[in-house]
């Protein structure tokens, strides 16, 4: 069942070009544009059947009635201005950053049918090389609507996702970026700072529990930066939250407190086989 005449994505990296190939696995569009920097990653997303035209110009989102803003966070902020100049007023937009408030401010006043997306999915790999249609399959999007969210776009959105694969919880930017703080943001930023703590002289050594424990270490670095800087209140809330967590460590290690530990471990450990549990059921069937 098509929902749209013609979806434009912008920025055909790994999120956009998996939404793009989604879109055309399930027969959701009629047409499909791509805009990205490079053009050789239009000629690759083209290549592989994820979009039906690319462009290195914004004008080729003209008469869009879905518009995906796949960009890096600052960039989304950046090109709201310039996309509002083209695509037609009852273009519903939405965008898929791992922030919302600052995205959401701008974007409502930008945009008569905005709606604010977060998939979570993706990996730390980049580009349209990696992009899958299934990359949704099973996965959370949180959909964080305003009060100036336009109910007729809200639906046509939920349809989007339910029609990929992804499952949606309801929630303001605010509530989002407070909650991503801790659930993706945080391990980003300690996994980053792990693996500078570690010398390069041992990495070598280093046996496969440090690889699993800092994977998403090898994320893009301009992208996380800028998410930090968009959400920078809330991270730097989680982030003492962490420190005070490994302080209690520290000082139970100086002082040989050893009940101390075991619970604290036992505790992480109950949280951890808590966070498998939730991830099995959602993978098991949808809801």
């Amino acid at each position: 069942m098509k929902l749209f005449r013609k979806v434009a994505i912008v920025g055909t990296g790994l999120i956009g070009g998996s939404i793009a190939s989604a879109i055309k696995r399930h027969g959701l569009a009629e047409c499909v544009v791509g805009v990205s920097r490079h053009k050789e990653t239009l000629l690759r997303a083209k290549k592989k059947g994820m979009i039906d035209e690319g462009s290195q110009d914004l004008r080729i989102i003209k008469n869009a009635d879905l518009l995906v803003i796949a960009t890096p966070v600052r960039t989304i902020e950046k090109l709201s201005s310039a996309i509002a100049r083209i695509i037609p007023g009852d273009c519903i937009v939405i965008d898929v950053g791992s922030t919302k408030e600052a995205i959401a401010q701008r974007c409502d006043k930008a945009f008569t049918r905005y709606v604010g997306t977060h998939p979570l999915a993706g990996s730390e790999k980049r580009g349209v090389a990696y992009a899958e249609a299934g990359l949704f399959k099973n996965s959370l999007c949180i959909l964080t609507p305003t009060s100036k969210t336009d109910t007729k776009a809200l639906r046509v959105v939920k349809k989007l996702w339910r029609s990929i694969g992804a499952d949606i919880v309801e929630m303001s930017p605010s509530a989002h970026d407070k909650m991503l703080a801790f659930i993706s943001h945080l391990p980003h930023v300690v996994a980053f700072c792990l693996m500078a703590a570690v010398p390069a002289t041992l990495l070598r050594y280093a046996p496969a529990s440090l690889k699993e424990a800092t994977r998403v270490a090898a994320s893009d670095s301009i992208l996380w930066r800028d998410i930090l800087l968009s959400n920078s209140n809330n991270i730097i809330r989680s982030i003492g939250v962490f420190e005070r967590m490994l302080s209690r460590v520290k000082s139970a290690a100086k002082r040989n407190q050893a009940k101390l530990l075991e619970r604290i471990f036992r505790d992480a450990k109950f949280k951890r086989e808590l966070l498998d549990g939730y991830r099995n059921r959602r993978s098991g069937g949808r809801r």
